[in-house]
This record gives structure tokens, sequence and C-alpha cells, in this order.
């Protein structure tokens, strides 16, 4: 049997019973890191072993990993942070189980986008959840194709990637709402809410752009605004529209 458990995003308070009891009765725990997760296990006392997995691993590592739960043996999955399969190789894990129709039990708990859409304030009864962004190839593409999509957007981004994400927000969705979350459930957690331009000059210290971040764009139409605020904008709007096409 396989377990996929989810774990903290930044606050161990965070975890549940029920994962903290599966982790403790399971033969081993398979990991991302492992010296992220036995720091994880050695706050709660539990001294279940661990099994590396990741993105380099081998299809013969997964055949292993099978063969193991074939024989009897219990493994729980977990990724270094939140809910697995999302941003790690989890998936390649349970599918290979399903395949040999071993069975996979969902352990919920975090996760750091849909965290984010919780505290978010912006409509989320439909969104589109994209990973990370491409780092070089196709990343014009994937910004210039947001205002395109006219639900809630949301997809994380590297610290490193950031300044760079907020110029592209700029320039592609001027006129979308957006928020950006830093360090979900930590010390340091903070949102910026507004227009990209608004947000992108609350991000002029350099110590900002450190952490881990959730980048959200609003569905078309909505505005952290309130109601008089936005009639007012519109109507502006109007009358410049009216004015430009009367010239025309």
């Amino acid at each position: 049997m396989l377990y996929i458990v989810a774990t903290p995003i930044g606050n161990l308070e965070d975890i549940t019973m029920r994962a903290l009891r599966i982790l403790g009765e399971v033969d081993a725990v398979v990991c991302e890191d492992t010296r992220q997760t036995a720091k994880l296990l050695m706050h709660f006392d539990i001294r279940t072993s661990c099994i590396a997995f990741h993105a380099h691993s081998t299809k013969k590592d997964v055949e292993k990993l099978v063969r193991m739960m074939q024989e009897g043996k219990q493994l729980a999955y977990v990724t270094d942070a939140g809910t697995p399969g999302i941003s790690d190789p989890g998936h390649m894990l349970s599918r290979a189980c399903v395949q040999a129709h071993i069975p996979v039990v969902p352990i919920p708990g975090a996760s750091a986008f849909l965290t984010a859409l919780m505290a978010s304030g912006v409509p989320i009864q439909e969104f589109v959840y994209s990973g990370f962004p491409p780092a070089k190839k196709g990343r014009t593409s994937f910004f210039s194709q947001l205002p395109l999509e006219k639900r809630t957007q949301v997809f994380y981004e590297s610290k490193h990637r950031l300044a760079n994400a907020l110029e592209l927000l700029v320039a592609h969705v001027p006129d979308r709402s957006i928020l950006v979350a830093k360090e979900l459930t930590k010390s340091h957690e903070q949102f910026f809410r507004g227009l990209p331009s608004a947000v992108r000059a609350s991000f002029s210290e350099e110590h900002l752009f450190k952490g881990e971040f959730v980048i959200i764009v609003a569905a078309e139409g909505f505005s952290f605004d309130d109601d008089a605020v936005v009639k007012e904008k519109r109507q502006k709007r109007d009358k410049y529209l009216d004015k430009k096409q009367k010239r025309i």
C-alpha cells in the first residue's frame, strides 16, 4: 500500500494527526530529500527510515518501490513541503501503483497554492493552476497567454525570477488585479495585492525577493477596490472611449 501524505509548507503545526500516525506506522517514508524529511520526522519523534525518490530517480527505482509494496511493505510518499504530486515526481510512483493494482491512499493537508487562494479575496469558484512558468524557453509565451484566460489563475515563481515575472505581468495583464503571497504560514508571511504596477512598486527592497512565492491573477473584471471606486474607474474609462470614438 502507498500513502500519499501532505506535510506542512512552513508552520509545523499544520500537520494532521492522521499524517503523523501514518508516518509512524509505515515501513518506510519515500521522499524527495531525505535530510529535509528526516528533520520533520525528528521534530515529531518519528523514527521511520527514509528512501530517496526525486526527479532524477529512474524507472528501476520505481520498480524497486513497487516490488517492496507487492511483498507486503507499506510506504508513505512525501514531498519536501505541501501536497505531493503537484510540483514533484510523486505522480510517477502513484501511477505505477495504480498499474500494479496497489492501493493508493491520500492523506490530505497543506498546499501552497490553495493556501494562497484561501486568503486571496479573489473569486475561486473556478481557477486554473499552472505550476511554475518556464525559466527560459516559452516564458514570454506563458505570460502573454495570461490575458486569454478569463478565470482566476495561480502559479508558483522562484525568488530568482520574481522581479522578471512582475515586469511581465505589468506588460501583459496591466489591468488585472493580482496577488503575490510570500512565505505562506511562516513568520514572515506577506500578501501584496493590487494592479501589477502597484505590486511591483511594493517590492522596492532587495530582502522582499527572498522566500517562496505564489502568484494569483484574478478573474477578468475583478478588483480589490470597493464598488464605488470600481464604478468611478469604469465611468472614466467609458468617457475616454466615447471621446476617442467621436474623434475617429
